[in-house]
């Protein structure tokens, strides 16, 4: 069974924290992990970008000039594509769907992976009670100045909701929070160190641990 320190929040060692083996001693595959981020970042985009065919704009219900006799080439109307202020042909629309399916067991495994390679390379961070006595940002960054993490992007989970870690959290730009049973890779990676408490771990495996 992994094991990793397990510190307070003064910084100090205090022990060592067991780690569920078939959630923190997974072999990485690059191919997986990779995966499964294209697929949350794909399942995450909103088309934004839309614009309007000829049956949609505005105006051009009459023929602007008859159909023979001007000498003009003929139209139908100014709705048409070459006009200005015509529609648009193969132009971006809102209703694209970027979508991608992974299947849960990948999505726990790539998960696991990630996991374990935090712990591989010391950047997971388990403290006994993540607690602060008030929601104040300074308090809370003097607590991850005592730890490993000092200065570097830290992914904050706790297992429990904690109002004064989610206040504190808000005004430090290198900070990130998130639940400890709604983990996801794209945070994990984004993050340099992860920092639990005692608790979010035992969520972490009860949530996670049946891959």
């Amino acid at each position: 069974m992994a094991t990793v320190k397990l510190y307070n929040v003064s910084g100090k060692v205090i022990g060592e924290q067991k780690l569920s083996d078939g959630l923190f001693a997974v072999p990485a595959k690059m191919q997986v992990v990779h995966q499964v981020v294209v697929a949350q970042q794909a399942n995450s985009r909103v088309a934004i970008a839309h614009t309007l065919t000829k049956g949609e704009v505005r105006g051009g219900g009459r023929k602007p000039w008859k159909q023979k006799g001007t000498g003009r080439a003929r139209q139908g109307s100014t709705r048409n594509p070459q006009w200005r202020g015509g529609g648009v042909v193969f132009g971006p629309r809102s209703d694209r769907n970027f979508s991608l399916k992974v299947n849960k067991a990948m999505k726990k495994t790539a998960l696991a992976m990630v996991l374990s390679d935090k712990v591989v390379s010391d950047k997971l961070i388990v403290v006994d009670q993540f607690m602060l006595t008030a929601s104040k940002s300074k308090q809370l960054r003097e607590v991850l100045q005592a730890l490993p993490c000092a200065g570097q992007k830290s992914l904050i989970s706790l297992g429990a909701i904690d109002s004064n870690v989610i206040r504190a959290s808000k005004n430090l730009t290198k900070v990130g929070l998130c639940a400890a049973n709604s983990l996801n890779i794209v945070d994990l990676l984004k993050y340099d160190y992860f920092v639990v408490d005692a608790a979010g771990i035992e969520q972490i495996e009860k949530t996670y641990g049946n891959i």
